[in-house]
Formats: structure tokens, sequence, C-alpha cells
């Protein structure tokens, strides 16, 4: 399996990006598929999940009402749509993926270490 993220850049403050994440190795058929960030010197957080089949998703408070995660299931896609971008949510973005239901859910961030399979990272910089 692989999962290649692109979509990181340098943006104002307010701007938008949108995130791609492509896996191959798989169908996919039944996956927990979440987006992660790791800012320097802080911890990797969780910032949203979806299931892949019924489509529900999870996002950490922080980014509510800004971002919005997506499958495009017929390529393998997923996507990180980031809207009002602010200078904290620099960091490096990772997609990863996990066959166990429970990983996407209210508390999927605790779950990050048992996804599956992770993305190199696509560095997302946001100046004010």
């Amino acid at each position: 399996v692989q999962l290649v993220e692109s979509g990181g850049d340098l943006v104002q403050a307010g701007g938008s990006l949108r995130l791609s994440c492509a896996a191959s190795g798989d169908t996919f058929d039944d996956v927990a598929i979440g987006w992660f960030r790791q800012a320097p010197g802080k911890e990797r957080e969780g910032v949203s999940c979806i299931h892949n089949i019924d489509g529900k998703t999870y996002y950490t408070d922080s980014v509510k009402g800004r971002f919005t995660i997506s499958t495009d299931n017929a390529k393998n896609t997923w996507y990180l749509q980031m809207n009002n971008l602010k200078p904290e949510d620099t960091a490096v973005y990772y997609c990863a993926v996990g066959y166990a239901y429970y990983y996407c859910s209210e508390y999927f961030s605790r779950f990050a270490g048992e996804y599956d399979y992770w993305g190199q990272g696509t560095q997302v910089t946001v100046s004010s």
C-alpha cells in the first residue's frame, strides 16, 4: 500500500488549499481514512477522518466549519479541503488509512498510532 499526499503550499491567512491523498496497492473497500498534522515542536494531531463506505466524518474542533474531508472511491483518492486557513494550521499534513471501523470515531486522534499505512506528508504553511 502506498499513500502519496499533494497540495501543500504557502498561503496567506484566509486562503484555501485542497490536499489530496492518492492511494494504491489495495482496493480500500471498507476503510477509515484520516488526516493528521504535526507542527514543529508539537504532538501529532488528528484533523479529520472519514469512513469511505458510510461517509461518516469527524473533525477536531479547531477545524470544524473550515475543513471538509471527502473521498473519490473510484479513484482511491482522498481529499481535505481547507478554507479560511489560519497561521495555527501550519504543519505537515499526513493522510493515513486503517482497516478497523473504530479508527474513525469521536476519539480518532487517539487511534493515530493504529492506522495501518501513512503517506510521507505535505507541508502547509499559512502566513499572517
